[in-house]
C-alpha cells in the first residue's frame, strides 16, 4: 500500500469513528464517496473535500493539479451511482460532471471555499472537473 492509500485509508477510519469529522492539517471538510470501479465492478470508497451547494453536494476533481483525472473520476463516469457519507448520513447520489458555465460557477463556489484550487488549474492545462452529487 502507498503512502496516498495509506492516508486515505486513515481519514475513512477517523471519517467513520468520528461521526464524519475528520482533522487533517486545516483540511477538509470530508465526505466518504463510493464508486463502483470502471475496469473491475468493484466497489471503492475515497476520502473527498466537498462545497455544499443547496440539495447538492460539489466534489472537485484536482488530484492536486495533476495532469491527469484522479481514478475515482473515470469510476463515476462509468458509473455515475455513488454512495455518499457526510457526517453520520449516508445516500445514494447520481455523480454530474458539470459543464460550461455551470462548471465555471460551481469552480468559482469552490475556490471561494478551498483557494489552492485556483493554484491547482494554474499548474495544469486541463479543466478540472467539478462533479455535482445529487441525491
Amino acid at each position: 500500500m502507498n503512502t496516498w492509500q495509506q492516508q486515505n485509508e486513515m481519514i475513512i477510519k477517523e471519517f467513520r469513528a468520528h461521526g464524519g469529522t475528520v482533522r487533517l492539517g486545516g483540511y477538509g471538510p470530508f465526505i466518504l464517496m463510493t464508486t463502483t470501479g470502471a475496469k473491475t465492478g468493484q466497489r471503492h470508497t475515497t476520502p473527498l473535500m466537498y462545497v455544499a451547494d443547496g440539495d447538492r453536494l460539489l466534489a472537485v476533481a484536482s488530484k492536486a493539479g495533476s495532469s491527469t483525472h484522479p481514478s475515482w473520476f473515470y469510476n463515476l463516469l462509468a458509473h455515475p451511482q455513488v454512495t455518499v457519507e457526510v457526517g453520520t448520513e449516508t445516500f445514494e447520489a447520481v455523480a454530474r460532471v458539470l459543464a460550461d458555465n455551470e462548471r465555471e460557477e460551481a469552480f468559482a463556489k469552490a475556490v471561494e471555499v478551498f483557494p489552492f484550487y485556483e493554484e491547482y488549474q494554474k499548474a495544469t492545462t486541463r479543466i478540472i472537473p467539478v462533479i455535482a452529487l445529487e441525491r
